[in-house]
């Protein structure tokens, strides 16, 4: 029989459960440290398991993921979405790392996921610098929410609004100096470089877009189709439709990279006000009864189409490509 393996991650520590002939080891912890990621490494080479799987949970099961893989271990990160559901099904009410770490040695026996491919340093570092980029946009987005809020009082401290306008000013200075960080890093390699040159084609798709972009597109696996991508991405629809008394609109799944959303937010808002096409498309929507946000989303997810396909055929992006010229008529 074959030998399964479930890790639990956690921030400082991990469970281990060995799973062989339908049964569990004794759960067994270990610390989020080199030295016991070797350890682990080495005792499960003696067992030799088909499948080791443990979730993909914030950036902590990053380094004990490469340390596995390194080894020659054969590895599998699955979305804990994907976790969550096998746990119901299994009617799993308690919640204890162990528990977890005997239910991921079930589900690599059960589920068959696909292996793990450890990315490469320089890909890792871009990413971790477009995440930067990522928070630090958003920190500064709240800044400036909040000195509107500031200015909007007369009788505001000045002092106050001073120090919001330096906070601004020091987050202008980090995210330019991350920015140029990750443009070096990227023309280092010439396709990466041409990858930035074709997104930037693109209306609304300025560098700091189109770094965060690149950065969390550029882990994927090639053959991935562009409905892939948009499930990574938590830009699919998800449908609630079941009998005759369930019959609510379809949603997004929200599943997916958050960080890639968020990179794709404000190039989406501006393509649907400046670039033609995308405008049309927009527009399109909110006629046939769409909301907003709604209508944005589906931008959102046509813009990633066309983003992949230009990673992926290494062409400038073009958006008549993407939208109908119907859209455009519908609209005059």
């Amino acid at each position: 029989m074959s030998t399964f393996v479930g890790i639990d991650i956690g921030a400082k520590t991990f469970e281990v459960v060995v799973r062989k002939n339908d049964k569990n080891s004794v759960v067994k912890s270990y610390s989020q440290t080199p030295k016991d990621h070797q350890k682990l490494a080495e005792r499960l080479l003696k067992l030799d398991p088909a499948c080791i799987v443990m979730e993909a949970t914030g950036i902590y099961y990053l380094n004990l993921a490469v340390a596995l893989h390194s080894s020659g271990l054969k590895v599998s990160v699955i979305n804990p979405k994907s976790f969550n559901h096998f746990a119901q099904l299994k009617l799993s009410n308690s919640k204890t790392d162990g528990i977890d770490a005997a239910l991921l040695a079930e589900y690599a026996q059960r589920m068959t996921p696909r292996l793990w491919v450890a990315p490469d340093p320089e890909q890792l570092s871009l990413r971790d610098i477009g995440r930067q980029i990522n928070r630090l946009v958003g920190r500064r987005t709240e800044a400036k929410n909040n000195l509107h809020a500031l200015k909007s009082k007369k009788m505001t401290y000045q002092p106050l609004i001073d120090d919001e306008l330096e906070g601004i000013e020091y987050l202008d200075v980090r995210i330019e100096r991350l920015r140029n960080m990750a443009v070096e890093i990227i023309k280092a390699e010439e396709a990466l470089a041409q990858q930035l040159e074709n997104l930037t084609a693109a209306v609304g798709i300025g560098i700091n877009s189109a770094v965060m972009i690149i950065a969390e597109l550029i882990l994927l696996p090639e053959h991935l189709k562009s409905s892939q991508v948009s499930r990574f991405a938590g830009l699919d629809v998800r449908l609630n439709q079941s009998g005759t008394s369930i019959n609510k609109p379809g949603r997004l799944s929200k599943a997916g990279n958050a960080y890639l959303r968020t990179a794709l937010f404000m190039p989406a808002l501006s393509a649907a006000n400046n670039d033609p096409n995308a405008k049309a498309f927009y527009q399109s929507l909110i006629q046939r009864g769409k909301k907003k946000m709604q209508a944005l989303c589906a931008v959102m997810r046509k813009m990633l189409t066309g983003i992949w396909a230009c990673l992926k055929t290494n062409t400038p992006f073009d958006s008549s490509k993407l939208f109908s010229e119907e859209h455009k008529k519908a609209c005059a």
